[in-house]
């Protein structure tokens, strides 16, 4: 079998960031690297399920609700997947550092934590989530479309 394009990225050279991992027609996936892969601890369960919650509540509420495809954990946990449609790469970067603020401030109960809503409702960690968005968001500061190459 081919090998897909996510492990021809050689971790071992990627710092934290957003890149662009791969455009697909009118649909690009971003990648949004919380953690140097193998290099720091990755993050814990609780707070990745946290901002998945806030984060796609976000954007999935802004005018941008039609290009949204996805917001998600990496099986890795040292960040997130982000896909969007028809969306400039400069609103995807401030979507981003407008969800993570949104996260960073978030007060209140996290959106979809309920038995019907969440399939594992009883994992979330607020206070974690806020920090690790909060860390991030100093990685993303001035970030711009020429930034988005691995």
């Amino acid at each position: 079998m081919e090998k897909i394009a996510s492990f021809q990225v050689d971790h071992t050279k990627l710092e934290r960031g957003m890149y662009i991992s791969r455009i697909d027609g009118d649909i690009v996936t971003y990648d949004i690297r919380a953690r140097r892969p193998n290099v720091e601890p990755v993050m814990d369960n609780a707070p990745i399920h946290t901002i998945e919650h806030l984060f796609a509540t976000y954007v999935r509420n802004t005018q941008y609700s039609d290009n949204i495809i996805y917001f998600g954990p990496m099986g890795c946990r040292t960040g997130f997947y982000f896909l969007t449609r028809s969306l400039p790469h400069e609103k995807a970067i401030q979507l981003t550092v407008e969800a993570l603020k949104f996260t960073a401030d978030y007060e209140g109960e996290i959106p979809g934590v309920s038995a019907a809503e969440c399939g594992n409702y009883r994992e979330h960690d607020l206070a974690a989530a806020k920090k690790e968005a909060r860390e991030l968001l100093k990685v993303l500061e001035n970030r711009h479309p020429e930034m988005l190459r691995y």
